[in-house]
């Protein structure tokens, strides 16, 4: 039994995920206490709550302790299975909690479960603290197929409707191929300097409940910061208008590689949550980096289970980068090195184990 201190490094809901994704993987496992101890509310929120039961249902897990609140869980999983799954992170007390959050949980065990799985999950889809859905699918999801021998990954994302805080409903659909019926798997990378051959993209996303120019003015903000960069196309931008809400959101990405979003906020101009979005991402091709903070650190469980070595830079070597290293060591034989050096992008170092069922 892997035993967890949830208050290691940052003590917030990642070291919880990523035990929850290693363990339903590979079989293992675990006990996690102080779950959250670094949040001003530790314990169990409704997301966390929905990612451990989501994660126990597809690897049939035996658990103790899931219930909102709770700071010990123990999870002991059985087999990976595929199927049709729906999770609700409203299902025992209204949230807008990240159903991007709940779905990257359940994203390394189906991608090597035995057939192909499809997950629907309600919630929020574009809400503080977590990757909106958008960055979800043109980043996280491409960067993800990037790693894959035969690519793209056998992954497609759906979003039926919009979630902002605070009353959540949003809901994304997902289906899920394993790897092994793509006759595939993952490879080591090396990717050390700025994407070069990318497309600049801006996604400006506003709910049914808005008026039309609200989208338009986010754009215009992400524009009049970014300019014409040097070396790059001029952004492309389109709108999307979803039922629910009422929010915003805007992603300025390369795909694949980076982005950056911002929420609309009552009170806030909409030409300000495209500057917000515009300003991040300007700092991230500053710096030199190859992918952003955020994919790095969500690559970084993929990487661990590829033979060979990865190489990656990023912008910043962040506290929760660090933590879910640590955590991914606890389950499996992975060397992870960070180096930092003046004027140059922080460097992310994956001496990778290759996992296959044969293995786990």
């Amino acid at each position: 039994m892997i035993e967890i201190d949830g208050s290691r490094g940052e003590g917030g809901g990642q070291v919880l995920r990523t035990a929850l994704s290693m363990s339903a993987l590979l079989g293992a496992p675990f006990v996690i206490r102080n779950v959250r101890a670094g949040r001003n509310k530790p314990g169990l929120a409704p997301q966390h709550l929905t990612s451990v039961r989501a994660a126990a249902e597809i690897c049939r897990a035996r658990v103790s302790g899931d219930e909102l609140g709770s700071q010990e869980i123990t999870f002991e999983p059985g087999e990976i299975r595929a199927g049709t799954f729906e999770f609700d992170v409203a299902a025992e007390k209204p949230s807008a909690g990240s159903t991007s959050l709940v779905l990257q949980t359940l994203l390394p065990p189906l991608l090597f479960g035995p057939g192909e799985s499809r997950v629907t999950i309600r919630g929020g889809t574009h809400v503080p603290w977590s990757p909106t859905f958008e960055y979800l699918d043109r980043v996280f999801g491409s960067g993800l197929g990037r790693l894959v021998e035969a690519g793209p990954v056998g992954l497609s994302l759906e979003l039926h409707r919009g979630g902002w805080y605070p009353p959540g409903g949003g809901q994304i659909g997902a289906r899920v191929q394993p790897l092994s019926e793509q006759g595939s798997g993952l490879r080591p990378i090396r990717w050390l300097g700025p994407p070069r051959h990318a497309g600049l993209d801006i996604v400006s996303t506003v709910s049914e409940q808005l008026p039309d120019h609200i989208a338009a003015r986010q754009i215009k903000g992400v524009q009049q910061v970014l300019g014409k960069l040097p070396g790059k196309p001029v952004p492309s931008a389109y709108t999307k208008r979803l039922p629910g809400g009422p929010g915003t959101a805007v992603l300025v990405f390369l795909g694949g590689w980076a982005g950056y979003s911002a929420l609309g906020e009552r009170g806030k101009p909409a030409e300000q949550v495209g500057a917000e979005a515009a300003e991040q991402f300007r700092k991230f091709l500053d710096s030199g980096a190859a992918v952003d903070e955020r994919l790095a650190d969500q690559l970084l469980i993929y990487l661990a289970i590829t033979g060979g070595t990865s190489e990656l830079t990023t912008p910043a070597i962040t506290e929760h980068l660090r933590t879910n290293a640590g955590v991914i060591g606890q389950f499996w034989p992975v060397q992870i090195e960070f180096a930092e050096s003046p004027g140059r992008p922080p460097l992310v170092r994956v001496h990778g184990t290759s996992f296959g069922h044969e293995e786990g």
